[in-house]
């Protein structure tokens, strides 16, 4: 079976991250899947959150929003609404909680870095690949740091990553687009570690429920789209992926 866009039901939209694509945070990366595009920046804040004591680690939080040009029709700022939406408030935790799952905190210190992921092109998927392109900014910005004594260690413990797989006429399919995501009779959005671990499953039936056969053919669909994902991270941060998973040993 060939998809709307010609791609085979195990296959990604055409993936392409370009580090370093502003000048002024520690971290940053354009992520391109198919036709959705994120902008993810991390940046450092000498500070905690209020809540947090000093001694405890640091902490990394996100924000997500959707330009007004990002869809068909312009979607409005949402600070012009005078409320940030639930969609965006879960997806915002999300992508500060997945990030978190990879990354020792303890070796922070008291600091905040803030993880900004602004769509500029929306065409389904936009959540997963805010995280994809928003671990790629990280590990720039944790590196940035490290070199000017910020950190001492190297705090990310493994890749991670996200995608999104759903059941459309049946038929399970990797990374789904607006126009299959509309129409998917299961919707499931994947974050896995490099080495195979879940950090969250997000999944609904939106027609009737699926059984456990058809959860392990997505389950296994997924992953294997993140470790594409992973191996795109990989190459975007050359040499400098090295240093992911030694639990912030000295090199």
């Amino acid at each position: 079976m060939q998809r709307i866009d010609g791609r085979y039901p195990d296959q990604l939209r055409p993936v392409q991250i370009t580090r370093r694509y502003l000048k002024y945070p520690e971290g940053s990366a354009l992520v391109e899947v198919g036709n959705t595009r994120v902008l993810c920046t991390a940046m450092a804040e000498e500070r905690l959150p209020g809540w947090m004591k000093e001694g405890t680690g640091g902490w990394i939080t996100a924000e997500y929003s959707m330009l007004p040009g990002s869809t068909a029709t312009r979607k409005p700022r949402e600070s012009s609404l005078g409320k940030v939406g639930g969609r965006t408030q879960e997806i915002q935790r999300l992508i500060g909680r997945s990030l978190r799952a990879v990354c020792d905190l303890s070796q922070l210190g008291p600091m905040t870095i803030w993880i900004d992921c602004d769509v500029l092109q929306a065409d389904g998927g936009t959540r997963t690949a805010a995280i994809t392109g928003a671990f790629v900014a990280l590990a720039d910005a944790l590196a940035a740091l490290r070199q000017r004594g910020a950190i001492s260690g190297y705090p990310l413990r493994s890749f991670l990553a996200a995608t999104s797989v759903g059941l459309v006429n049946g038929e399970a399919l990797l990374d789904l687009s607006f126009a299959e995501d509309s129409v998917a009779e299961v919707d499931m959005n994947l974050v896995m570690t490099g080495d195979g671990r879940l950090v969250e499953i997000q999944g609904s039936a939106e027609r009737s429920p699926f059984d456990r056969i058809q959860f392990d053919r997505l389950l296994a669909l997924g992953e294997t789209g993140i470790s594409q994902l992973i191996a795109a991270q990989r190459a975007a941060l050359g040499a400098d992926a090295a240093g992911i998973g030694r639990r912030g040993e000295e090199e």
